[in-house]
């Protein structure tokens, strides 16, 4: 991933910019993982634990916008929404895959590193 300084991706008019910040947010991950299968609105909200209703709209909304994901409404009666992957959206699982891997495997290095931080810098404070 190395890049030189003439790379536009660097510039704060980069459209890749806002694309980052769309798609690599905590719930729009999350969001893309729990739809590795069609669902219902309330079926993600309950497999994502602590997203509010509001949150979980705008990603979902956000993805939707950006072509990740399909908005599908069902017939009724209940009148219901099912939301999936769209196959730019499944093009990101890889990836995605690849960083949740790295995260569990790194994520006991990371605390350590956290503590070790965290004490130094109370011990600066004193």
């Amino acid at each position: 991933m190395a890049a030189d300084d003439s790379d536009p991706v660097y510039r704060a008019d980069c459209p890749s910019r806002v694309i980052l910040d769309q798609i690599a947010d905590k719930w729009s991950v999350l969001v893309l993982a729990v739809l590795a299968e069609p669902r219902r609105f309330n079926a993600i909200k309950r497999r994502l634990d602590g997203v509010t209703q509001r949150v979980l709209t705008q990603t979902l909304r956000r993805l939707e916008r950006n072509g990740m994901v399909a908005r599908r409404v069902l017939p009724g009666p209940p009148l219901g929404v099912e939301y999936s992957l769209t196959p730019l959206g499944l093009s990101l699982q890889r990836p995605f895959s690849a960083l949740y891997a790295w995260t569990v495997e790194n994520m006991d290095d990371i605390q350590v590193a956290q503590e070790r931080y965290d004490a130094a810098s109370a011990r600066s404070r004193r």
